[in-house]
């Protein structure tokens, strides 16, 4: 069993296989989870990593060792499990390590109805358990199921979102050899929509390119592809399906931001003065926008876990962060990039000429670096380096709700260590490209030591 520390993370547990995260580790995870839990019966599902079905297993005998039943979804999303956790209300675990390259892998965990499992709602407890050995279950083992949730997940989501009348759109999709392969077939077949597959082949090597939309170069294929099939959109998932990044038209990289306020305006329309819950570092049009259409803004820190907690605290509609995570409540306030797509097809689809950059321009209104990472020996020190060097500056303004943002009144960028890597995250934004590009190179040089 690898360090316990260094696998379990702020909102989800996540390692290198088979060094820090083992069969053995999962197997004393599933047992842990049903202690913590008091489950009598959890939902599973993992995704196309070759590590992934054998931790699932290993994570079933454990569940099953303390009396619990477990319902093996099989091959799916992580929305796909969000879905299982709330259809029946069970608590759920999905097995994948999202974005990161092909030699890690994890765990996503929920209670009953997708409620998340944090590092302070349960994880920290989990962990604790697992450290200190599960005392063995005094009783009958539990039994597994196998059961195939794929077809009732497309449906459902196609019955949150109004596709009925959208024109007919040609939509390119980069799987990334991730779980959008397995997932978009099913959930787009019916609509109007001409689909241009990219690497929709499940394998969790990533032959082609990494599963993490939110680095451009991985993006590229998809850029190109848009362009010369002229293609209305373009569609890029993460590795578990659970972020849509979005291209448009012209192969023109949109930001989350962007998405975000269009889908809180289409959701702000169905529930008028509804909450709508936002990340710290998403755009500063994202507030603007959500209160232009009688919304109320909710400011919240980066992560599943806390913006999922705050949205059930305020009862709010919807959540984005600019990490392409999007969040409804009508899905469990659970995350789905899938259901945010189709937020998207339908404004797009609902339009009978306009172009995709065209109904998008009046949701982007300042310029933005996106997010940078910048590998640091230490984290800390390299923050307070910059917090040096713009606190005594007239104007500024500093807060820590997470991370370190500064502002003032025609720029701000968030500085913020990585919950799973040896990194800083750079977000800076401004009024205008060279205000921004002077702020996002100042913050650069001092990270770096440059």
């Amino acid at each position: 069993m690898g360090d316990l520390a260094k696998i379990f993370k702020a909102y989800d547990i996540r390692g290198v296989v088979p060094a820090e995260l083992d069969a053995a580790t999962a197997e004393a995870v599933g047992a842990a989870f049903v202690r913590v839990t008091g489950a009598s019966a959890v939902v599973t599902a993992h995704d196309m990593r070759a590590s992934s079905a054998p931790l699932a297993a290993a994570f079933a005998r454990g569940a099953t060792a303390q009396g619990a039943d477990v319902v093996e979804a099989g091959l799916g999303s992580t929305d796909l499990l969000y879905y299982a956790s709330g259809t029946l209300d069970l608590p759920g675990v999905m097995f994948t390590a999202s974005h990161n390259p092909a030699r890690y892998n994890g765990m996503k965990l929920c209670r009953g109805g997708a409620r998340p499992i944090g590092r302070d709602t349960g994880l920290n407890d989990i962990r604790d358990l697992v450290a200190q050995g599960v005392p063995a279950h005094d009783g009958k083992p539990g039994t597994i199921t196998r059961r195939d949730l794929l077809s009732g997940y497309a449906d459902h989501l196609k019955t949150l979102v109004d596709l009925s009348g959208i024109r007919p759109l040609k939509v390119v999709v980069d799987a990334g050899n991730g779980m959008g392969g397995h997932t978009v077939p099913p959930t787009f077949a019916g609509l109007p929509i001409d689909l241009v597959p990219l690497y929709f082949e499940l394998d969790g090597t990533f032959p082609n390119h990494e599963a993490n939309p939110i680095e451009p170069e991985n993006l590229r294929d998809l850029q190109a592809k848009v362009r010369e099939t002229g293609a209305d959109i373009g569609l890029a998932f993460d590795g578990d399906a659970d972020r849509c990044f979005v291209v448009d038209e012209r192969g023109e990289i949109v930001s989350p931001s962007t998405i975000t306020a269009l889908v809180a305006a289409r959701e702000l329309a169905k529930y008028p003065g509804a909450s709508i819950v936002h990340n710290l570092i998403t755009s500063r049009a994202v507030p603007e926008i959500i209160a232009e259409h009688g919304g109320t803004p909710v400011r919240t820190r980066v992560g599943h876990s806390f913006i999922k907690q705050t949205m059930a605290e305020t009862g709010a509609v919807f959540g984005g962060e600019h990490s392409a995570h999007f969040y409804f409540r009508d899905f469990w306030f659970a995350d789905s990039g899938m259901l945010a797509a189709l937020h998207v097809l339908a404004a797009l689809g609902e339009q009978s000429e306009r172009t995709l950059s065209q109904l998008l321009g009046e949701y982007s209104r300042y310029s933005a670096s996106g997010e940078i990472n910048s590998e640091v020996a230490d984290q800390a020190a390299a923050a307070e380096q910059v917090r040096r060097a713009f606190q005594d500056r007239p104007g500024v303004t500093i807060d820590e709700l997470d991370g370190l943002t500064v502002g003032a009144a025609d720029w701000w960028f968030n500085l913020r260590p990585s919950n799973t890597e040896p990194l800083l995250r750079l977000n800076a934004e401004a009024a205008d490209e060279r205000t921004m590009t002077a702020i996002r190179d100042e913050v650069l040089a001092i990270v770096r030591g440059k």
